[in-house]
């Protein structure tokens, strides 16, 4: 059972952008709650108490209290707008829980072992996560914190499924990832990636000498007219001692 986290919420009546602003100024952020067969309802939480339970990264694949007034219910955080360019919250959606219905949530996954793998210690190699979560369906009780997985036997060039990811028990992902088993985490060697990037470069360096040997364009029309004038300079020299003669 993952962490329990409380929210103290209160009504808000007004709604739209302008509505939203003035609550941001005042150092709240505006909300919703919906689901459970329950119409939606427009809540506002203190910006800063929320920014830091934000902090913990358990807060996203946990249950949540929300309380309002004497009132509590459980819900789940199903979306989060962020401030593009400020530490700010702009909205929080929230999804009500009931206990007998199974939920679908994002859970992180936990990788154990990296630094003592096999194909990283002994390989050499370095791990590339390809996935770092997974959406998994449980009730609410059986909602686990994140999943783990132990690459420590991993060896280099070898990878891990998501099949080879062990569930809780009463968890659940749907059949379509099964199906699909995309790969979440592999080892690789990292020299193979170092001498991708020297070869760019030798080739990147190569292109610049062969540059540099051909002359540039202005100096090229420069030599053309200083030729021609040389030439203007003798035909006009033989014209004159012809005159004389």
């Amino acid at each position: 059972m993952s962490e329990e986290f409380n929210l103290i919420a209160e009504m808000r009546d007004d709604q739209g952008k302008g509505a939203s602003r003035r609550l941001r100024r005042q150092g709240m952020v505006p909300a919703v709650i919906y689901g459970a067969g329950r119409d939606p309802r427009n809540l506002m939480f203190d910006h800063n108490k929320v920014l830091r339970q934000l902090e913990d990264p358990s807060f996203y694949s946990s249950i949540l209290n929300v309380k309002v007034g004497e009132k509590s219910r459980a819900a789940i955080v199903k979306d989060i707008q962020r401030h593009p360019s400020k530490k700010q919250i702009i909205h929080i959606d929230l999804q009500r829980i009931v206990e007998d219905e199974q939920i679908k949530m994002q859970i992180p996954i936990h990788y154990l072992g990296e630094e003592d793998a096999v194909g990283v210690k002994i390989g050499g190699g370095t791990v590339t996560k390809i996935m770092t979560e997974l959406e998994i369906s449980c009730l609410p009780k059986d909602l686990p914190e994140f999943l783990e997985v132990d690459i420590s036997e991993l060896e280099l060039d070898q990878m891990l499924n998501v099949s080879d990811i062990s569930l809780p028990e009463g968890v659940e992902i749907s059949d379509i990832i099964k199906e699909q088993d995309q790969a979440i985490v592999s080892i690789q060697e990292i020299k193979e990636i170092i001498e991708e990037e020297i070869e760019d470069e030798d080739s990147e360096s190569d292109g610049e000498s062969e540059g540099s040997d051909q002359p540039e364009g202005e100096s090229d029309s420069e030599a053309k007219d200083q030729s021609e004038n040389k030439e203007s300079s003798e035909n006009e020299s033989g014209a004159d001692s012809e005159k004389s003669e």
